[in-house]
C-alpha cells in the first residue's frame, strides 16, 4: 500500500457538493482505504482572476493502484463530475484533482510529475496538507514548514461546515 495525497479544487457550480462527490467516490473505490480529508478552504483562483473563488481540501488515502491507475481514476472522478478539458490553463471547473504525493515517488514523465511541480507554491495546497501530516517531509528531502514560511495564509479562508 502507497500513502498517496491529493488535492481538490473546484469553482464552478456548487463546489463543495463537487468535493463531497469527489470524496464519496474515493470512499466508494475498493481500491482506496483509510481516507481522511482536510477542512475546505475558499482561496482566490491561481492564473486568471476573471473567475470564482476556488474552493480547495486535500486528501489522504492508501491505495494498491499504480500511480497511473490512480492519475486515471482521478480523472474518471473529475469526468463524472462535469468536468470539461478545453485546453485552458488555469481556467475554472467543476472538479479538479491533483495527485501532490504518491509516497515517496519521484515520477517525471510526459502524463504525470509527482510530487506535484507547483506543490511548494500554493498555500491552498500546503495549509490543508498541514492539517493531515504537519510534519511531512517531501520526496525530495525539503519539509512542508520550510514550504509554508515562505508562503502568506492571508488568502485563505476556512469553509464552517
Amino acid at each position: 500500500m502507497s500513502i498517496c495525497y491529493i488535492g481538490l479544487g473546484s469553482n464552478l457550480g456548487d463546489s463543495i457538493a463537487y468535493l463531497d462527490s469527489a470524496i464519496s467516490a474515493l470512499h466508494s473505490n475498493q481500491s482506496i482505504k483509510k481516507i481522511i480529508v482536510s477542512n475546505f478552504y475558499r482561496s482566490k483562483p491561481h492564473g486568471p482572476q476573471d473567475q470564482p473563488d476556488y474552493i480547495n481540501a486535500v486528501a489522504r488515502f492508501e491505495t494498491k493502484l499504480t500511480p497511473y491507475a490512480l492519475l486515471s481514476l482521478l480523472q474518471k472522478i473529475e469526468q463524472d463530475n462535469d468536468r470539461k478539458r478545453d485546453g485552458t490553463h488555469w481556467g475554472a471547473r467543476t472538479l479538479d484533482l491533483d495527485l501532490l504525493l504518491y509516497g515517496d515517488a519521484i515520477i517525471e514523465t510526459e502524463s504525470l510529475i509527482v510530487p506535484h511541480p507547483y506543490l511548494c507554491e500554493r498555500s491552498f495546497v500546503l495549509y490543508p496538507l498541514q492539517e493531515l501530516e504537519p510534519d511531512i517531509v517531501f520526496p525530495n528531502g525539503v519539509l512542508l514548514k520550510e514550504c509554508l514560511s515562505k508562503l502568506p495564509v492571508d488568502d485563505l479562508k476556512l469553509i464552517e461546515r
